[in-house]
């Protein structure tokens, strides 16, 4: 026995010895900052709807396993009956309790909680219902907002914030409209990409932010981020005001497509992006396999490459979500209320890329949507961040290029639907620049560095003003100071540096 179990380990060693090599090189330049991660909170899947908080328990706050920090509801049209809502002691006829509770939990924990509209009112539309336009009963008319009501729009999502800081929410963020190009016969509203641009430019001033401070305008959210939505909003000076995040779904679309066009637009003036909805294997007939998880991280990870500041998943509880739905038909493995694989997946990202910034990154495979490996790399605080995602049947060394010595490291491992989010210390002897670690084969790997504090700048980054002397300053983490102040990095025109105390 001894002797077998020495020659499979002799073979293990060997087989690691022999991996490929990926050569990874990340840079200093930094791009977008991310703002979190997400799912929504609405009526379907989530049934009994307000009563069962137990999927935001699970899964939001920095002291969850998975870490989520956004959720998406539901700004309902619909109203809550025939009785006349006074009569009963309701203080809106709108069907907007139902999320309440869990909004609750995610603000008591630090999260942020937006609305969005899958229509207004179906008195303010040119088919005089909620409903989006597309069935026979509805004779195929167009649900559109009446220009003469575009007045009442703002107005009535105001309507919504007040209700919810009655109910002691303090939304961040209110949307135009789900899948403004999408007709359906339940809630919807269509909108032209001309008509949101006069809805916002003309009227979104009526939005009362004075009120509810801190509140933000996101774009409407197509359904397959048609770049023609934010660009419209983009190039009009008045209507850019009022928008803070552009926003749209992924539905036949990839994110280094339509999205990654979009967001090219909306950064250059400053403004976040955000995937609002997405589920790679929808109401698939079977719990997903790890390839298809492996799939949804590439998503995730082609989202940040995109430049996007948030992700926000459909349904949070689903037997191909985050949360367990009980469903028979999908057990074993879907027990109700516990964490499924896919929830572990996203917290590669939501636990660690949350408030971090995307650095630069390069290595010598090339890359697209759903390549067999991906890669990406973050900055938060003194931790360095590499993504690297393996979705073959072979192994790799990542031999990696840092911008920083590092001097330890931890790699966080999911290999399968039953082997998840494994710890292990990376061995540093001493502060290094390069390395090579492991990749298995077909897995999800964060690989977690410590910066070592004092190295110097190794790289500097793109787009930094020098002052009248030909000098730039940068704290140790290599982002510049306008104000040199302490210890920090004096880099000369020529390119040299030093460390340098300034006492002011």
């Amino acid at each position: 026995m001894k002797k077998i179990l020495t020659s499979i380990i002799a073979l293990a060693l060997a087989t690691v010895a022999h991996a490929a090599t990926i050569n990874v090189t990340v840079f200093s330049t930094r791009y977008q900052t991310i703002t979190g991660f997400g799912a929504a909170c609405c009526d379907g899947a989530m049934c009994p709807f307000g009563t069962d908080t137990q999927p935001v328990k699970l899964l939001y706050g920095p002291q969850s396993k998975i870490g989520l920090n956004i959720m998406r509801m539901e700004i309902s049209p619909n109203f809550k009956g025939d009785i006349n809502a006074s009569d009963i002691g309701w203080d809106t006829p709108y069907d907007w309790q139902g999320s309440v509770p869990s909004a609750k939990i995610v603000k008591q924990r630090g999260g942020i909680v937006f609305g969005t509209p899958w229509s207004p009112p179906g008195e303010y539309k040119t088919n005089g219902t909620a409903a989006g336009g597309n069935s026979e009963e509805q004779g195929y008319q167009r649900g559109e907002l009446r220009e003469d009501c575009y007045e009442k729009f703002f107005p009535w999502l105001n309507t919504f914030l007040k209700y919810m800081k009655s109910k002691g929410v303090a939304v961040d963020a209110v949307s135009i409209q789900n899948e403004p190009d999408w007709w359906v016969n339940y809630s919807g509203c269509l909108y032209t990409p001309e008509q949101q641009l006069k809805l916002v430019k003309n009227y979104a001033q009526m939005l009362d932010r004075e009120t509810y401070k801190g509140v933000r305008l996101i774009s409407a959210e197509p359904l397959g981020f048609d770049p023609k939505y934010s660009d419209a909003l983009m190039k009009s000076a008045p209507a850019r005001k009022q928008i803070d995040i552009i926003a749209g779904h992924l539905y036949g679309h990839p994110p280094l497509g339509n999205m990654k066009e979009a967001a090219t637009l909306a950064s250059k003036y400053g403004k976040e992006v955000w995937m609002t909805e997405h589920s790679v294997t929808d109401n698939i007939d079977h719990l997903p396999t790890w390839h298809e998880q492996l799939i949804f991280a590439e998503e995730l990870n082609e989202c940040m490459l995109a430049g996007c500041t948030g992700y926000i998943y459909w349904y949070m509880r689903a037997h191909w979500a985050f949360v367990g739905t009980g469903e028979a038909k999908y057990n074993p493995g879907n027990t109700k209320n516990k964490l499924l694989p896919r929830a572990y997946v996203m917290s590669h990202f939501s636990k660690h890329v949350t408030g971090s910034t995307r650095l630069g990154v390069k290595s010598n495979v090339t890359t697209g949507t759903n390549s067999y490996f991906e890669t990406s790399a973050y900055i938060k605080g003194d931790s360095l961040i590499v993504m690297a995602i393996d979705t073959t049947k072979n192994a790799f060394d990542l031999n990696l290029r840092l911008p920083f010595k590092v001097k330890s490291g931890t790699h966080l491992l999911s290999t399968s639907n039953e082997s998840l989010c494994q710890e292990t210390p990376i061995a540093i002897d001493e502060p290094v620049q390069e390395l090579t670690v492991y990749m298995p084969e077909r897995s999800l790997n964060t690989y977690i560095f410590m910066i070592e504090r004092g190295t110097g700048i190794q790289e500097v980054p793109q787009n930094t003003k020098r002052n009248s002397s030909g000098r730039r300053y940068f704290d140790l983490q290599g982002r510049q100071l306008n104000t040199p102040q302490g210890l920090c990095v004096e880099q000369n025109a020529d390119g040299s540096s030093r460390k340098v105390y300034i006492d002011k």
